[in-house]
């Protein structure tokens, strides 16, 4: 029997999934819920120039360790802490140091694409998908990439047309239909977020979903 519920919170890069997440963890202490990153796993580019770097499609599951990330999840489903990858957007690297995670009741891990590979999707015992539309995600990239990451409107418009996308269509949207619950309107659905609280904390009290 497992200790903990695995939820997965998918959507497109601005859809306002990571959010989601952080409201959802943040309406529990901190011993039981937490929250894992997808982003945080991003593969290694130790060879690569900075431009060589910036040049990588990001958004491709090629991208993502998610060898590790399994690793991780099923760890933490067996009560055992991670030290979770930090990854740094502006170098296009990973630092030295991790974070520790420590095992939870309510375990959350939020990227975009989590229900596009079969290994990670059969792991969660709850799929929400954030649907949101196209124009308000590339407009919220836009501003978290050159407030947050450094980057100029060239570079985040280029991104989006050749890669963000492309690969959203390809993986991310496609995706969609393995969810249990899809949101829409990402973030600002406090009704949807009122919902999942209010069933989490039922799961937390009997240890089924209400």
């Amino acid at each position: 029997m497992k200790n903990c519920i695995l939820i997965g919170v998918a959507g497109g890069s601005g859809s306002g999934k990571t959010t989601i997440s952080h409201n959802l963890v943040n309406a529990f202490k901190s011993e039981d819920a937490v929250l894992v990153e997808q982003d945080a796993y991003y593969k290694e580019l130790t060879n690569l120039t900075l431009e060589e770097k910036a040049a990588v499609n990001f958004d491709h599951p090629n991208s993502i360790e998610f060898d590790l990330l399994k690793e991780h999840l099923k760890a933490l489903i067996a009560g055992k802490a991670i030290e979770r990858p930090v990854y740094d957007f502006t170098t296009h690297s990973r630092k030295e140091e991790c974070v520790k995670i420590e095992p939870s009741k309510i375990i959350i891990v939020e990227g975009i694409l989590l229900f596009a590979i079969p290994e990670i999707r059969e792991l969660f015992d709850v799929k929400i998908f954030v649907d949101t539309d196209a124009d308000e995600m590339i407009l919220r990239r836009i501003e978290r990439d050159m407030k947050e990451r450094g980057r100029s409107f060239d570079s985040v418009k280029n991104q989006y047309l050749n890669t963000v996308k492309p690969m959203y269509l390809e993986f991310c949207e496609p995706s969609k239909r393995y969810a249990d619950v899809i949101i829409p309107r990402g973030g600002e659905n406090e009704v949807a977020i009122n919902m999942l609280t209010s069933n989490l904390k039922t799961y937390l009290q009997n240890g089924v979903l209400g």
